[in-house]
This record gives structure tokens, C-alpha cells and sequence, in this order.
């Protein structure tokens, strides 16, 4: 079963029908994210950990704001 590309933007992130850009689920692998946002995102866990998990421990409300305070 092949996988459907979403409808991206200019900035080339991918959109909700609404054009709304997506939200990573809380339940992506943090190696998938890595895959993504390179090796040494979020260190010190485990890669079998998920972005809820991440999220949780730092207090952080969403993939974008963990990113935000971690640059």
C-alpha cells in the first residue's frame, strides 16, 4: 500500500485539508523524529521513547515549542 504525500505550503511542511500545518502524534518515535530533526535530537533518550513521553518530561506543550527552547 503506498503511502499518500501530503498537500505542503510554500514553507513545504505538510497541511491538514484545512491548511493548517499537521501536529506530530504523541505517539512518533523519537528515533523517527531524529530521522527528521537529526541524531542529536532530544539526547539522552531513548530512541523507542515517544514525543509524548519527550514532551511530558520537559514540560513542553507541543513539538514546536520544545523545539523553539531548545535553539
Amino acid at each position: 500500500m503506498a503511502r499518500e504525500r501530503c498537500s505542503t505550503g510554500l514553507d513545504e511542511r505538510c497541511r491538514d485539508d484545512n491548511g493548517t500545518i499537521r501536529r506530530k502524534r504523541s505517539d512518533t518515535l523519537i528515533g523517527t523524529l531524529r530521522g527528521e530533526y537529526g541524531e542529536n535530537f532530544a539526547a539522552g533518550m531513548r530512541s523507542d521513547a515517544t514525543l509524548g513521553t519527550l514532551l511530558e518530561r520537559t514540560g513542553a506543550e507541543s513539538l514546536a515549542e520544545f523545539l523553539r527552547h531548545k535553539k
